[in-house]
């Protein structure tokens, strides 16, 4: 199963990646995966992220490890849960109209036969555009109002 979403947000590349790679400042813009925390204050190849995300009413904690970072073009992170393993990629992109991001989570494994009863596409597909969306919400607001570069 491959969830892709991406959406246009009409701000420099620069301060886009900042905000979404700054650990520190997730819990002011990201309502999707909630109490994020690792050992770097920022993503960081080879680092764990944890954070905690809701797709029904339970939450599940979650552990990706950052496989991969790109600075101001891709990050990617591979985590397992379940018995399914997650590849999540999200690509930066310039354009005339600001940044476009690509969030593509590509979802494996035994149990993904059983999947519909652990997690409902349209849900994920639902909070994949919702956490593009905040980012796009933090990074359009005015200099004063939103993160600092």
């Amino acid at each position: 199963m491959v969830i892709e979403e991406s959406i246009v947000i009409a701000s420099p590349l620069d301060k886009v990646w900042n905000i979404f790679t700054d650990l520190t400042c997730w819990s002011k813009w990201n309502t999707v995966l909630e109490d994020a925390s690792s050992d770097s204050l920022r993503i960081a190849e080879g680092s764990k992220v944890r954070f905690c995300i809701r797709p029904f009413v339970i939450p599940v904690s979650v552990e990706p490890v950052i496989e991969e970072v790109v600075p101001g073009k891709k990050i990617t992170w591979r985590g397992e849960k379940f018995g399914i393993t997650a590849r999540h990629e999200y690509i930066f992109g310039e354009t005339e109209q600001g940044v476009t991001v690509v969030s593509r989570e590509t979802f494996s494994g035994g149990l993904m036969a059983l999947s519909g009863i652990l997690f409902s596409y349209g849900r994920l597909k639902e909070l994949t555009l919702k956490v593009l969306t905040d980012l796009k919400e933090m990074a359009e607001k005015p200099e004063e109002e939103g993160e600092k570069d």
